[in-house]
C-alpha cells in the first residue's frame, strides 16, 4: 500500500513537472512569435529601415580594415579605433542626420585639437610649476563658455553636438598632454582616423539608397494635411446622420479611424522640426535645390497643428446626441456641410499642389464656397437669434458651427503659406489642358483677345478666342464663337 502511494506521488510530481516544461516552451514559443511578428511589422512600416542596418554594417566593415591591413594599421596605430566609434556614433537613419553629426565631430575635433596642442605648447613655455595652473584655468575658461553656449536655441538645434565634441576632445588633447610625449602626432592620428570615418559615412549615406531628410519633411507635411481633408470631408454627413453622394454613412471602424488619423498631426511638431534641421545640412537633390525654404514647411506645419487642434474640439460632438430643434438643425445642416466638406476639399488640394510641387489651382473656389456658407450660416444666425426658445438646446450645434468657422479660417491661413512656399520653392505652374465645359479656362488668370477671321465685317461669325495665359498664347485653347 505504501508503495503504490509513494508511486503515485512520483506518478503525479512527473506530471506536474512535465506540464510546467510544457508551459516554460509554450511561453518561450510565444514569446518568439511575437518578437518575430514585431520585427516583420517595423521592417513592413518602412523597408528603408532594412536597409539603414545594412548600410551600417556596411560602413562598420570598411572601417575595420584599418585593424585588419597591416599597412593600415602601422599607419595609424591603435588610433584606428576611433574611426569605428565615428562610424557608431555618426551614422544615422537620414543623409541630413549624418551630415550634421560628421561636421560637428569633424570641425570641433579638429579645433579643440588645435587648441590643445597650443595650449600644452604654452603650458611648456612656463614650466613645470605653472604648467597645471595654466591647463586647469584653460580647460575651466573654455568647457564653462561652452557650456554654456549649449543654452542658445540656435546653437542648440544645430551645433550642440560639435559642442560637446569640442568639449570633450579639448579636455582629452590638454590633459593627456601633460603626461604623453609626441601629443601633436597622437592628435593627427586621432584626427585622420575620424575624418576617414566620417567620410565613409557621408559617401556610404548619400550615395547608397540615400533617405533624405528633407524628402521626409515635404511627405509629411503633405500627410498631415491630408489627414485634416479626410475628416472634414466626413465630419458633416456623420455629425448629421446624412449620407453624403449617394454614399452609406460610415460604421464605427470607419468613425474611429477617421478620429485617430488627425491625432498624429498633434504630435509632430519635434519630427518636424528636427527634420528641418537634418535638411539644412544637406546639399541640393531632385526638387529641393540650395537653400530650399525648409522654415516655411514649420510655418505650415503649425497652422496645419492650428487646424487639428480646433477638430480635435469638434470631434468631440461626433457622437454627441443631437438635442436642437428639427427646424435649426434643418437650418444650419446645410451651410455647416459646406462649410466642412469645401474646407476639406481646399485642404485635399493644398496637399496635392506640395506633394507635386505646383500651384495649388483650384483651392480659391473652394474657399469661396466655404466663406459664402459662413455668409449662410451668419444670416440664419441672426434670425435664430431674435426667438429665445429652446435656446440651451441650441448651444451644441451653435459650438460646431463656431469651431466649424474658425477651420475656414485656418484653412484661408493655410493657403496662404502653401502659396507662399510655392513662391519662395518655385513650383511650377499647374498645367492648363484643353477647355471643357465642367471647368472652363477662362477663369483662369489671363487676357482674352478677340480675333475676326474672314471678311472682318464684325458681326462675330467665325470670331475665335486665343487664351492667354501668364503671357504665352496656346492655339489648342481656342473656342469658336458662335
Amino acid at each position: 500500500m505504501e508503495t503504490e502511494l509513494q508511486g503515485q506521488e512520483k506518478t503525479g510530481f512527473t506530471i506536474d513537472g512535465s506540464g510546467c516544461i510544457k508551459a516554460v516552451f509554450g511561453k518561450i514559443k510565444a514569446t518568439a512569435l511575437n518578437l518575430a511578428k514585431k520585427t516583420k511589422e517595423v521592417g513592413q512600416d518602412d523597408p528603408r529601415r532594412i536597409i539603414h542596418s545594412l548600410k551600417v554594417g556596411l560602413a562598420l566593415t570598411l572601417v575595420s580594415f584599418f585593424y585588419y591591413v597591416r599597412p593600415l594599421y602601422n599607419g595609424f596605430g591603435s588610433s584606428g579605433m576611433w574611426a569605428v566609434m565615428t562610424v557608431v556614433v555618426v551614422f544615422e537613419f537620414t543623409v541630413g542626420a549624418t551630415l550634421s553629426k560628421c561636421m560637428n565631430r569633424g570641425f570641433a575635433t579638429l579645433l579643440a585639437g588645435a587648441l590643445g596642442v597650443g595650449v600644452n605648447h604654452l603650458g611648456d613655455l612656463v614650466g613645470d610649476r605653472g604648467e597645471p595652473v595654466i591647463l586647469g584655468l584653460f580647460v575651466f575658461v573654455l568647457a564653462a563658455a561652452s557650456t554654456y553656449t549649449r543654452f542658445f536655441p540656435h546653437v542648440k538645434a544645430r551645433y550642440d553636438y560639435g559642442v560637446l565634441i569640442f568639449i570633450l576632445t579639448f579636455s582629452l588633447v590638454s590633459i593627456s598632454g601633460y603626461r604623453v610625449e609626441q601629443i601633436l602626432e597622437l592628435a593627427h592620428q586621432r584626427l585622420s582616423t575620424i575624418l576617414l570615418g566620417g567620410a565613409i559615412c557621408i559617401i556610404i549615406s548619400i550615395f547608397v539608397c540615400p533617405v533624405w531628410a528633407g524628402q521626409d519633411l515635404h511627405n509629411l507635411v503633405a500627410t498631415n494635411l491630408d489627414l485634416l481633408s479626410n475628416f472634414l470631408e466626413g465630419f458633416g454627413s456623420e455629425y448629421f446622420r446624412v449620407s453624403r453622394d449617394g454614399n452609406s454613412m460610415m460604421g464605427p471602424k470607419e468613425v474611429k479611424s477617421l478620429i485617430n488619423g488627425y491625432k498624429g498631426v498633434l504630435n509632430a511638431r519635434s519630427t518636424e522640426e528636427s527634420l528641418a534641421n537634418f535638411a539644412w545640412w544637406e546639399p541640393g537633390h531632385g526638387s529641393f535645390l540650395f537653400c530650399h525654404p525648409w522654415k516655411q514647411y514649420l510655418e505650415i506645419g503649425g497652422l496645419t497643428r492650428q487646424c487639428a487642434y480646433h477638430i480635435e474640439a469638434l470631434s468631440a460632438y461626433l457622437n454627441y446626441e443631437i438635442q436642437a430643434p428639427l427646424e435649426f438643425q434643418r437650418k444650419i445642416q446645410e451651410p455647416c456641410m459646406k462649410m466642412s466638406l469645401e474646407s476639406g476639399k481646399a485642404l485635399k488640394e493644398l496637399a496635392l499642389a506640395i506633394k507635386t510641387f505646383s500651384q495649388p489651382s483650384s483651392v480659391d473656389e473652394h474657399l469661396e464656397s466655404s466663406k459664402s456658407a459662413v455668409d449662410e450660416l451668419k444670416t440664419v444666425l441672426k434670425a435664430v437669434s431674435r426667438k429665445e426658445d429652446d435656446l440651451f438646446k441650441m448651444i451644441p450645434s451653435l459650438t460646431v458651427s463656431s469651431i466649424l468657422t474658425d477651420i475656414v479660417k485656418c484653412v484661408e491661413k493655410i493657403d496662404e503659406s502653401v502659396h507662399e512656399l510655392s513662391r519662395q520653392a518655385r513650383f511650377k505652374n499647374a498645367v492648363v489642358g484643353t477647355v471643357s465645359p465642367d471647368k472652363p479656362q477662362l477663369l483662369r488668370r489671363g487676357i482674352v483677345k478677340p480675333l475676326n477671321d474672314g471678311d472682318g465685317d464684325g458681326d462675330g461669325d467665325g470670331e475665335h478666342v486665343i487664351v492667354m495665359v501668364h503671357g504665352t498664347s496656346s492655339k489648342t485653347n481656342q473656342i469658336t464663337v458662335v
